[in-house]
């Protein structure tokens, strides 16, 4: 089982293969362009929440009206853990911007371990804070491992997934039990993106006496992507020149992050 140790130096810098021989080039590089998606491209998208007793079905598209923008098309079972996740989505300024996997280029901006699997490799490689992350997200990547699994034919992430590997002392008191997150990604042919598909989050954390515990799956089960501007379309496409527009009457927003 070939195991390699990589060293990217920044985000699309030339990435020094210490088996150049073996490893194709630039395959993490054109992975991690697929996947960093600019802000400006926005998602109208229709999601399934679920867990183990209830299931709800929402639809968002940031352009309608603020008030109109997240709607509930389907509810089954009760549970009011999972309500409480939906109205986090929806309370959330951009909850398109959960489908892009905008911390992968932070991330795997250090040294990766790979490790050939045959169909796919296996990335393992220790999460850094992305732009956008709150003091909890900094403190939680900081006691988290990770690995990625990446096609080499398609260039394509497949699957990430962030493991607390022991229970650790919370920031602000309480203990972190166990935390579980993992995320499949799809590729767009026609913008030529990757987009977050499913996502699964478990927690189960302790404090005061008390035991709290999330476990939800999230399916995107439609999505729609177009930019925020048409200059940011135009962009774009100068960028990806092998991509192809599809015409959208109303923008909306300037970002989804």
């Amino acid at each position: 089982m070939p195991y390699f140790l990589i060293t990217c130096s920044c985000v699309y810098s030339a990435v020094v293969f210490l088996f150049q021989a073996i490893l194709p080039e630039g395959v993490l590089e054109d992975a991690l362009r697929a996947s960093d998606v600019p802000p400006s491209v926005r998602a109208a998208f229709t999601v399934e929440l679920s867990n183990g007793s209830a299931r709800r079905i929402y639809n968002y598209d940031p352009r309608r009206n603020r008030a109109q923008r997240w709607q509930q098309l389907e509810a089954h079972g009760q549970d009011a853990g999972l309500d409480r996740v939906a109205q986090s989505w929806a309370q959330e300024e951009a909850p398109d911007g959960r489908l892009f996997p905008d911390d992968l280029a932070d991330s795997l901006s250090g040294t990766v371990h790979i490790t050939d699997r045959g169909d796919a490799w296996r990335i393992d490689y220790r999460p850094v804070p992305s732009v956008n992350d709150t003091d909890f997200d900094i403190w939680a990547i900081q006691n988290l491992r990770a690995e990625a699994w990446l096609d080499p034919l398609s260039r394509r992430f497949l699957r990430v997934d962030y493991t607390l590997p022991h229970p650790v002392a919370g920031p602000q008191g309480g203990r972190l039990v166990s935390f579980k997150q993992s995320y499949l990604l799809e590729y767009d042919p026609v913008w030529q993106l990757s987009y977050i598909s499913t996502y699964k989050l478990a927690i189960e954390a302790q404090a005061a006496f008390r035991r709290f515990h999330q476990d939800y799956e999230a399916v995107i089960l439609e999505a729609t992507f177009f930019f925020a501007t048409a200059e940011a379309e135009t962009s774009y496409m100068a960028a990806h020149p092998n991509a192809k527009a599809r015409p959208v009457e109303t923008r909306a927003g300037t970002s989804h992050r």
